[in-house]
């Protein structure tokens, strides 16, 4: 019986995986790198601070990813503070479903605690978590498990009664290691079909969760 939904957030709950892609071809560009985005799949569920060497070893080891990265930043924090936090479909929905019908919420995303509350207080969300485990609280990163155990141990439920909501591979991979039934919402990259054979479902928004977990109610004697 599913007790929590743990939920990953950039890409997931907020369209920045769209608008880091949008940047970073811009500033590569600007630097003289062109489709700096194609790496994106590899640096989901990395934290950004630590994705030097991927940057390195697909663009060179001269890439000057210290301006890029702050730059890079720079821009991020404007276009959110201008604009706002992008929320995806369903997201709403799913969230008053889930308070209903007395789930436990939690997040867990490589994104540092500071941005996760910022980005979950912009969109008028943070009263719907009981807890925020975030990237700068645990040692390793997606597709390591650690973040999803951390998790299952705070709220104090064991990790099969944990359903996880991705939109990347890294995610959905650190949490079927965790052993969580996992659910793949795929935003900028869509599961291999070795990937969509260990997931619990693959559904195009949050929205489409809603099912899922009424069929696990239901299914329950």
């Amino acid at each position: 019986m599913i007790e929590a939904v743990i939920f990953d957030m950039d890409g997931l709950m907020f369209g920045t995986e769209q608008l880091t892609r949008e940047l970073w071809d811009k500033l590569g560009e600007e630097l003289g790198y062109h489709n700096i985005s194609v790496i994106i799949p590899e640096t989901m569920g990395v934290r950004f601070n630590e994705s030097e060497p991927i940057f390195k070893r697909r663009f060179g080891p001269d890439f000057p990813f210290t301006v890029f990265a702050a730059e890079y930043l720079r821009r991020f924090t404007k276009e959110i503070q201008t604009h706002g936090v992008p929320v995806k479909e369903g997201l709403y929905d799913l969230l008053e479903y889930l308070r209903q019908e007395h789930f436990i919420c939690a997040i867990a995303s490589s994104t540092v605690r500071e941005k996760v509350l910022e980005y979950c207080n912009k969109a008028n969300v943070t009263q719907y978590f009981q807890t925020f485990i975030c990237g700068d609280m645990v040692e390793k990163c997606k597709p390591d498990p650690q973040i999803y155990l951390t998790t299952a141990q705070v709220l104090g439920i064991a990790p099969s009664r944990c359903m996880v909501l991705e939109d990347s591979p890294n995610g959905c991979l650190s949490a079927i290691r965790a052993g969580m039934k996992t659910v793949m919402v795929p935003d900028q990259v869509q599961p291999t079909e070795e990937l969509r054979a260990k997931l619990a479902a693959c559904v195009p928004t949050l929205r489409d969760v809603i099912p899922l977990l009424k069929e696990e109610r239901e299914a329950q004697p």
